[in-house]
């Protein structure tokens, strides 16, 4: 009697994308992050559920020292997926994998981050700083055409997550408070903008964010940011245009 074997079937591999925050942590990291703690503590669960990339590259760090920061980066519930730019001799058993092979996410080969973030090392913030009368540059329309857009013809709820780094992001409705809006492009609000919105995120700081009534926990643009608390009074609750000059985060309210 012959016994049928049972078929087996072939382990699939598939490669896929997936958006992470890279943090690019300086020296002496006890001041790194104490600026860390703060954007955390003004933007309430900013790293929560993010799958993040450390990148220390460049750093004269020892294995103690990695493996002291990543204790304090678990104690803070930010979850470092994998190590970009460290030596061998840094990395030990136990550590996240290293990482190699990032590219810069302009040209959409591989999407980076989310919370605002220039190329290859999105989420490394820079306060931004006052706001002032200055009037920005045009777009070209030839810029417009060419890049992509998504639609999103409902508000964004508290919780929800808008990503999309290959280009523009329209909202008809509101953003709401604990929602957020990553764009690669701009970022068009036509409602109110009470959670977060990140343009420029793959490393265009040309990306420009429009809304109809500014309440934002966060506003970014190629990993520039300012918090509520940093948003010029006089802008809550106006309709406004935001753009990077430089290294200067620009706001600006729109005519009625």
């Amino acid at each position: 009697m012959t016994e049928a074997l049972p078929t087996r079937k072939a382990v699939r591999l598939r490669g896929r994308s997936f958006l992470a925050l890279v943090l690019s942590p300086e020296l002496p990291f006890g001041e790194w992050l104490t600026q860390l703690d703060d954007l955390a503590r003004r933007s309430t669960g900013f790293f929560l559920g993010r799958p993040i990339v450390l990148d220390v590259a460049g750093l004269p760090i020892t294995r103690e020292q990695l493996t002291d920061l990543l204790a304090e980066l678990t104690k803070r519930n930010v979850r470092v997926m994998g190590i970009e730019g460290a030596l061998p001799s840094i990395l030990s058993p136990g550590m996240p994998p290293e990482m190699k092979g990032g590219r810069n996410a302009a040209d959409i080969e591989a999407p980076e981050t989310p919370e605002g973030g220039a190329a290859a090392k999105e989420a490394k913030p820079t306060p931004a700083g006052a706001d002032a009368p200055k009037t920005p540059e045009p777009v070209r329309a030839t810029h417009v055409a060419t890049t992509p857009s998504l639609l999103i013809d409902e508000p964004v709820r508290s919780g929800q997550s808008i990503i999309f780094p290959e280009g523009d992001v329209t909202v008809l409705g509101s953003v709401s408070s604990g929602a957020e809006v990553i764009a690669g492009g701009s970022i068009h609000v036509y409602g109110a903008l009470r959670g977060r919105a990140l343009a420029g995120s793959a490393g265009n700081a040309n990306a420009r964010i429009f809304c109809r009534k500014l309440e934002a926990e966060l506003i970014a643009i190629d990993g520039l940011y300012k918090t509520a608390e940093d948003i010029d009074p006089k802008m809550r609750g106006q309709a406004v245009h935001v753009w990077l000059d430089d290294t200067v985060l620009r706001t600006v309210a729109l005519a009625n």
